[in-house]
């Protein structure tokens, strides 16, 4: 109940006057069953941006410690809107917790629903498309779910008169299905996981036109790649082969 009030009287009439996104591919987006839809991420309004235009209800996993609500009365707002709008929290600590802390999302796909993750774990410090994370890899293939990858276009919102945001020629581009398969015993395996990340990755640049660098986005965020050093990690595509002159200094 809560997620159809807030979409259709709050962001649903918000997007239609001032983002006014094209939707190109929406009959790709399967109608029933789970789905994990896959997205570059460019601004803050690609979270409601994707669910308020998409005819199925979606999920997006938001960082467990936003569920807590024990840092004042904002982070209790934000815990029980998160809640009653049916989102899921997702344990980005590392190693054997973040795996236990795919259940909710792995249940969200078992129960039907369409899950929204962002690869890159991370807004795009550039306009740039930047490494994905291999959890949507892990997901797909402890799920089964298909992934459906999309590009976001032109998403970044802008300053408009009296302080509102817009956004200018806003463009949501749904790819086709992809069913993520490894070999039996293989799919908790590194490599075949970056595999699969990259091929989806791979889509996603394929409809987002974006240029692509093999870095994670947070190491440009933090500083610790700048100027040429990210220069030198542009690839033409998700993994494509690498000059080793260029990343051993020759």
């Amino acid at each position: 109940m809560w997620y159809q009030l807030f979409k259709h009287v709050l962001f649903v009439p918000y997007v239609k006057v001032f983002c006014r996104p094209q939707v190109d591919g929406l009959e790709n987006l399967p109608a029933s069953g789970g789905v994990l839809l896959a997205a570059n991420h460019l601004g803050a309004g690609d979270t409601f941006l994707v669910p308020a235009s998409l005819p199925r209800q979606m999920v997006f996993p938001a960082k467990a410690e936003l569920f807590r609500g024990d840092q004042g009365i904002r982070s209790r707002v934000v815990a029980w809107f998160l809640r009653a709008v049916g989102q899921v929290p997702l344990d980005r600590t590392g190693g054997r917790a973040s795996a236990e802390g795919l259940e909710p999302v792995l249940q969200a796909l078992r129960e039907g629903h369409v899950v929204g993750i962002f690869p890159e774990g991370t807004r795009s410090p550039d306009g740039r498309l930047y490494k994905g994370k291999t959890g949507v890899a892990r997901i797909a293939l402890a799920s089964g779910a298909p992934v459906v990858p999309v590009g976001m276009v032109d998403t970044a919102l802008r300053r408009g008169p009296l302080g509102v945001r817009y956004m200018r020629g806003a463009r949501i581009v749904i790819g086709e299905p992809m069913c993520l398969q490894a070999p039996s015993g293989n799919e908790t395996d590194q490599q075949t996981l970056r595999r699969l990340t990259n091929q989806v990755m791979a889509q996603v640049q394929r409809l987002s036109g974006q240029e692509y660098v093999d870095v994670y986005g947070a190491s440009v965020k933090h500083g610790d790649l700048v100027g040429s050093e990210v220069s030198e990690r542009v690839l033409p595509f998700p993994g494509a082969p690498i000059d080793e002159e260029v990343q051993t200094g020759a």
